[in-house]
C-alpha cells in the first residue's frame, strides 16, 4: 500500500516537534518551514513541564535536550509593596522533584533541525504556501507554481497567517490584553539558579526564568503606554528588579517585544486541513503554558493517527479529524477561559494576594495547581 503524506506548514517549534512526531508513524512527510532564521536567533525562551518532557524525549533528542535545559525545582511569587519592595506570597518546591525544564527557543529550534535532516521519511521545502486547494480527493499546496498533494494538511503558522485568516477567521474567541512582552536574558554572578520567580508589579507582570547557573531569562508583560525605542529605559528598569536576586548583571540578548492577545479557536479543521499550535490556542505568557498545550494536542493527535494508520484508512477525513477535534477542544476550551480568568483576576491587588497567600498554606491546593499545569486538564 503507497504511504499516505502529511504537509506540515510552518518552521515554528509547534511545527518541528509535530514533524518529528509524526514522521515515527508510517507517512511520508513534507515540512514547509520558510525562513527560520530569524527564530533561530530570538532570546526567547520555553519551559516545558515534566510531564511533556518525557514525552519529547521518545523523539530520539532526549541526549542533546537534556544538555541544552535546565531544571526548575522551585516557584515563588511575590507582591509589590507600597515601599516598591516585593512580598513572598506564594511558594512551590518540589524538592528532588522538577517543576518545569526551561530552554532558550534559539537552542531548542536547532536541536529539532537537526533532528529533522537525519530523518529520511521528513522531506524540507524552505519556500512559502501561496494557496492551499483542493485537488481531486486530497488536499493541495501551492509553492510558487506547483501544486502538492497530501492526504492532510496541518497548519503550525500562527493565528495571524493569512492561510489560517482565509478559511477559520470567523470561528474564533479572541481578546486583545493591551499588553506587550519584553523578554531577553541576562548573564550574572554564579548561584545555585533553580528557582522561577514571577513578581506581580502595580501595572506588570516581571518573571525571572533559570536556563543555567550565570544566565536567566526575563519576561516582563507590561501596559503598551511604552516607547518601544527607548531600550535604555527598559534596561535600566530590568536591572533594578533582577538586582534583588542577581548580581552583577550583563545583557546577553537584545530586547525583544511581542504583542500579546488571547486566543480559542472554535473550528479546528476543514477539508483535510487541521489547525494546530498557536493557531488554536494563545494564552498570556505568565502562565507558561502555550507550547505544553500544544504537546498535549500533539499526544492526541498522535494517538488518533496511529489507530487510523494501523487499520489502513485514511488520515485526513473528516471522522479522523473530528476524533482529534471532540478530544482536545473541551479541555483547550476550559483552561484557556480559566487561563484567561485567572489573568483578569490578578489584576485585583488585594484579590491576587488574598487567594495566593490561602492557597500557600495547602498543600493540597498546591499539589493540584501543579498537576494541572504538569498534565493540563483531563476529562
Amino acid at each position: 500500500m503507497k504511504k499516505q503524506k502529511i504537509c506540515i506548514v510552518g518552521g515554528n517549534m509547534s511545527g518541528l516537534v509535530t514533524a518529528i512526531c509524526l514522521s515515527k508513524l508510517d507517512f511520508n512527510v513534507d515540512l514547509v518551514i520558510g525562513n527560520t532564521t530569524q527564530r533561530q536567533n530570538s532570546s526567547r525562551t520555553i519551559a516545558i513541564s515534566e510531564n511533556n518532557f518525557k514525552f519529547i524525549n521518545k523523539l530520539n533528542i532526549s541526549e542533546s535536550l537534556r544538555d541544552k535545559s535546565w531544571i526548575c525545582s522551585k516557584m515563588e511569587l511575590y507582591t509589590e509593596n507600597k515601599n516598591k519592595k516585593f512580598n513572598k506570597i506564594f511558594e512551590l518546591d518540589r524538592e528532588k522533584k522538577n517543576i518545569f525544564y526551561m530552554l532558550e527557543n534559539s537552542k531548542l529550534m536547532k536541536i529539532l533541525m537537526k533532528e529533522i535532516n537525519k530523518i529520511k521519511s521528513i522531506s524540507i521545502k524552505r519556500d512559502n504556501v501561496t494557496h492551499i486547494l483542493d485537488q481531486d480527493s486530497l488536499k493541495g499546496i501551492k509553492i510558487k507554481e506547483k501544486i502538492y498533494k497530501y492526504n492532510l494538511v496541518i497548519l503550525c503558522i500562527g493565528h495571524n497567517s493569512d492561510l489560517v485568516e482565509k478559511n477559520f477567521n470567523q470561528n474564533k474567541i479572541e481578546n486583545y490584553y493591551n499588553e506587550t512582552a519584553i523578554s531577553t536574558v541576562l548573564n550574572h554572578d554564579l548561584i545555585q539558579n533553580n528557582t522561577a520567580r514571577q513578581i506581580f508589579l502595580d501595572n506588570s507582570i516581571f518573571a525571572l526564568l533559570p536556563i543555567s547557573n550565570t544566565k536567566t531569562s526575563i519576561v516582563w508583560s507590561i501596559k503598551n503606554k511604552l516607547n518601544k525605542n527607548n531600550q535604555l529605559n527598559f534596561k535600566k528598569k530590568i536591572k533594578s528588579f533582577a538586582s534583588n536576586y542577581l548580581k552583577n548583571i550583563k545583557f546577553n540578548k537584545n530586547i525583544e517585544f511581542k504583542n500579546l492577545n488571547f486566543l480559542i479557536r472554535n473550528k479546528y479543521f476543514l477539508n483535510r486541513t487541521l489547525l494546530f499550535g498557536d493557531a488554536l490556542h494563545v494564552l498570556h505568557p505568565f502562565m507558561g503554558q502555550g507550547f505544553n498545550m500544544t504537546i498535549r494536542d500533539l499526544k492526541c493527535l498522535e494517538n488518533v493517527l496511529k489507530k487510523r494508520i494501523n487499520l489502513g484508512l485514511d488520515i485526513g477525513t473528516d471522522d479522523v479529524l473530528s476524533e482529534f477535534s471532540n478530544k482536545t477542544k473541551p479541555r483547550n476550551f476550559v483552561f484557556s477561559l480559566g487561563s484567561n480568568l485567572l489573568k483578569n483576576s490578578i489584576a485585583f491587588k488585594k484579590t491576587r494576594n488574598d487567594i495566593f497567600k490561602i492557597v500557600n498554606k495547602s498543600n493540597f491546593a498546591k499539589n493540584i495547581i501543579f498537576d494541572i499545569a504538569n498534565k493540563g486538564l483531563r476529562f
